[in-house]
């Protein structure tokens, strides 16, 4: 069952007057079961909905779309499919206790890696799924491998019940779907040998496998240290040169690398990132592939257009991942707006030490860094490291923060989104 949130007005939603409870019940007879049969099924110029209004009427609506005008309705967030896997490294798992409940949440739903590129491992899938993502051509999709020999990924998983990844994909590759996959490193487990069986296989599955990215695995304070550990320099660099091995393979055969190692990966094992052009469209940047280039590139585009900066001072903050990293991009701001940057590069005290990733940073650690900072003109935040309604990890609010501090904040994904705007007053 699905049921209206919201409605936009001047929308269709609102000139059939839905209004917030409706249930949405079928669309040309067809049951509704969540927002991708609504959003599929709703797209024809002419259809008949079946409604319930919260009053308990249920009204048949004959629906004719004018061209342009979108249906504007909001729909009550889906029931998340939640994880039967359990991994050793899962992140969720390593919460500290305390936190809001929905970040105990461990989902794997293929309909939230179609919509916002979450990496789900498909271990949940029945026939009708199956049928629906071909349907409904939900490509592409991306997927945790991790390994695709099926013992060491059922180990990996934690589930003896997973299916073989292999004849997964390739059945979805004969129908049209493609991928994006990843592999977690998890060392001793599916690396050296394992990882040279898993992009082997992947490969094999030709174009269905649009890219693969190999992720050092992240562990936080809390993380089952026993039984997981960071790998060390060696073993990323061992790592990378297998990922570039294929790489090489891809260029040659495909002209595009298709086998990433993640941006952490080149850091932990103490190498140059590749330039920007070897990642292409940047497909897999959200999981920290090329992020630097990325941000290089972003910078490099606006250039023209960044106006007013000269001689402020910005302050950057980040994750000690970035840390290192990020003296190149700020070399090509300094450049593009002559004003004076200082990057911030915070530890996290929530998790502990050993998670680097800036959108993971807790509210308060910014805080801390920025309160007495009266010689900044304004701060640049992270923009990932709120949600949707702008609170960090720790639960303080992107407003409440700012309240608190000496000097104007702006949450920025690629630094160009937050200076090309209305320049901050002196």
């Amino acid at each position: 069952m699905i049921r209206v949130q919201a409605v936009a007005p001047d929308s269709l939603g609102a000139a059939l007057e839905l209004i917030p409870g409706t249930e949405l019940l079928a669309v040309n007879a067809r049951p509704l079961e969540d927002f991708l049969d609504w959003e599929f099924l709703t797209a024809d110029d002419q259809f008949v909905l079946q409604a319930r209004l919260p009053s308990g009427e249920e009204i048949e609506y004959d629906v004719e779309r004018p061209e342009g005008l979108p249906m504007g309705v909001m729909l009550e967030p889906p029931r998340i499919r939640r994880c039967a896997n359990h991994c050793d490294f899962c992140f969720v798992d390593g919460n500290p206790q305390g936190m809001r409940q929905a970040l105990y949440i461990r989902d794997d739903d293929y309909r939230l890696s179609f919509r916002y590129g979450n990496f789900a491992t498909l271990t949940n899938l029945k026939p009708w799924d199956l049928e629906r993502i071909v349907e409904y051509r939900l490509s592409p999709l991306y997927v945790s491998v991790h390994a695709t020999d099926p013992v060491v990924r059922r180990w990996l998983l934690r589930n003896p019940e997973a299916s073989e990844v292999v004849p997964q994909l390739r059945w979805f590759g004969e129908r049209g779907i493609a991928f994006h996959t990843q592999v977690v490193l998890v060392p001793g487990i599916n690396d050296g040998p394992q990882l040279v069986r898993t992009l082997t296989d992947l490969y094999g599955l030709g174009p269905a496998v649009l890219s693969v990215s190999v992720v050092p695995v992240a562990l936080t304070e809390f993380s089952k240290h026993a039984l997981v550990r960071q790998p060390t320099r060696e073993e990323c660099r061992a790592a990378l040169a297998t990922v570039d091995n294929f790489a090489a393979r891809a260029v040659a055969d495909r002209g595009a690398p298709w086998c990433y190692g993640a941006d952490d990966l080149y850091l932990q094992a103490d190498m140059l990132l590749p330039p920007a052009e070897w990642y292409g469209d940047f497909e897999q940047r959200e999981n920290g592939v090329g992020s630097v280039r990325y941000l290089q590139t972003r910078i490099q585009a606006a250039r023209l257009e960044f106006d007013g900066w000269r001689e402020k001072r910005i302050g950057i903050v980040t994750g000690t991942a970035m840390g290192p990293l990020m003296p190149q991009v700020v070399a090509d701001l300094t450049s593009a707006t002559g004003a004076h940057f200082e990057v911030l590069a915070l530890e996290n005290t929530l998790f502990g030490s050993a998670v680097t990733t800036a959108g993971l940073l807790p509210g308060k650690a910014v805080l801390a860094a920025l309160k007495d900072r009266t010689d900044l003109d304004l701060a640049l935040l992270p923009a990932e490291s709120v949600n949707d309604d702008l609170l960090f990890m720790d639960d303080l609010e992107a407003h409440q923060l700012a309240t608190q501090l000496p000097m104007p904040i702006r949450l920025s994904h690629d630094f160009a989104d937050a200076l090309m705007g209305e320049k901050v007053a002196a």
